[in-house]
């Protein structure tokens, strides 16, 4: 039952970090896009949100390993 959860808890939060971070430089090009010259402000505030959003999944790895060696 360890491996299921670990499975499905690892494999959600890859899921939900693709979507996020699909959404997050979806808006990051439109935004450049629109207003080239307030580009490198955008990218830093994108790459701080990335960190943010690929925390999740890191975090989710971690507890399936402690479901798994439980």
């Amino acid at each position: 039952m360890g491996l299921l959860g670990a499975g499905i808890a690892a494999g959600l939060a890859a899921l939900g970090a693709g979507i996020g971070n699909g959404f997050l430089f979806g808006k990051y090009m439109e935004s450049s896009a629109r207003q080239p010259e307030l580009e490198p402000k955008f990218k830093s505030s994108a790459l701080m949100m990335f960190a943010l959003v690929e925390g999740f999944p890191i975090l989710s790895i971690v507890v399936a390993f402690i479901l798994i060696y439980k």
